[in-house]
């Protein structure tokens, strides 16, 4: 089917979201995967990931995280929000300092991304995930390697990427801690944005992960 933009209440909350397609149900989800394992019949997924640890606190790794702490603060909603030349210079930073060699985003790209988060109040409350407590600077102190028998059983294929400045592939060194049955897979030339820079690879994933799960 087209794809169609609805939305439903979630305690309180009104969720956004868009369906498309026929076919074996596939989720594409943003953020840290804490979701309900029992409920999937197989995960790809790519950084952040857990095995991150106090790593993160490391010079090099502070360097690329600063924007989590200024999202904390007042002053990133009053320089910021509801000033659309601060948010497309704001977001173009990151598109192009995060990606990997010779990706940009493309202009009209930008502009809808801009057209998001430019109306007042937009850019504060995109930022109130990390006031909350929540980012990968946050997720990745208060993790724990669970006992064997608790890791993630489900099929995973972790996609890592070359160029990713915040996640680099040596941190990929502890998956098996966190997910029982993982196939790691290195994504040359793509840097953080890699469903969109890598995404032929991110495709040919899924597709075997639906063929071949089980169920």
């Amino acid at each position: 089917m087209a794809g169609m933009r609805q939305e439903t209440a979630i305690d309180g909350f009104r969720l956004a979201y868009e369906r498309t397609g026929s076919g074996p149900a596939v989720l594409l989800l943003h953020g840290w995967p804490g979701d309900r394992p029992d409920l999937v019949r197989a995960l790809v997924i790519a950084p952040p990931l857990p095995g991150i640890g106090d790593r993160i606190l490391a010079p090099l790794a502070q360097r690329e995280f600063w924007y989590q702490a200024f999202h904390n603060t007042e002053l990133a909603t009053q320089l910021v929000d509801g000033r659309p030349d601060a948010i497309r210079a704001y977001l173009r930073h990151f598109w192009s300092h995060w990606s990997g060699p010779g990706y940009e985003p493309a202009p009209d790209h930008l502009d809808h991304l801009v057209s998001v988060y430019g109306p007042p109040g937009a850019f504060g409350a995109s930022i109130a995930w990390y006031r909350a407590g929540a980012g990968s600077v946050a997720a990745s102190l208060a993790e724990r390697a669970p006992d064997p028998a608790a890791r993630i059983a489900v099929p995973a294929t972790v996609l890592w990427p070359e160029h990713d400045p915040l996640f680099p592939r040596a941190w990929s060194d502890r998956i098996g801690e966190f997910f029982a049955a993982a196939e790691l897979a290195w994504l040359d030339g793509a840097g953080h944005f890699a469903p969109l820079e890598a995404a032929s690879e991110f495709a040919g994933a899924i597709l075997a992960a639906v063929r071949t799960s089980p169920g």
